[in-house]
């Protein structure tokens, strides 16, 4: 067996967008004064934002605090191939009554959640818990990936 090492790379712009668009579930992680938590959330990903479905709690009461989160996807197939995409941006309760931009931002949530998942809204939906729309407007946007490769060529880099 050939020894090998662990290999990170950064990932360009259009590949992160890919990873965050074929994907449905990935982690929120938020902080409030001296604490950071992190959840994992179903969502979809489409022009720049993050939408998703989320039932009434704490994380939202934190996040009307402090909007800034972070919201990373994984795709691991082994502890050496593995890609994490880590976006960034604001934290957006999608209530329509709020304001015309947001009542705007709602309807393109629900159409994307629709797409991805044609029960949701309906009596056959799997999650009807979930009654609060949010959006996350990625503003940065970064990710890497890992792969094993031989010792002795680490050259490419």
């Amino acid at each position: 067996m050939t020894p090998t090492r662990l290999r990170i790379d950064t990932l360009d712009s259009a590949t992160n967008h890919e990873i965050l668009a074929r994907n449905t579930l990935g982690r929120l992680a938020f902080s409030f004064q001296d604490r950071v938590d992190i959840r994992p959330l179903n969502y979809t990903f489409r022009d720049e934002w993050i939408f998703g479905r989320t039932s009434p709690g704490e994380k939202l009461l934190t996040v009307r605090h402090h909007r800034w989160v972070a919201f990373q996807v994984d795709e691991i197939k082994d502890p050496f191939d593995w890609v994490s995409v880590v976006a960034h941006g604001p934290f957006y309760l999608l209530d329509a009554e709020e304001s015309q931009k947001l009542a705007e931002l709602a309807e393109e949530a629900r159409t994307a959640i629709r797409e991805a998942d044609p029960q949701a809204f309906t009596s056959a939906d799997a999650t009807p818990e979930r009654t609060l729309l949010f959006g996350i407007a990625v503003q940065e946007l970064n990710g890497r990936k890992g792969r094993s490769e031989p010792l002795g060529q680490e050259s490419g880099r």
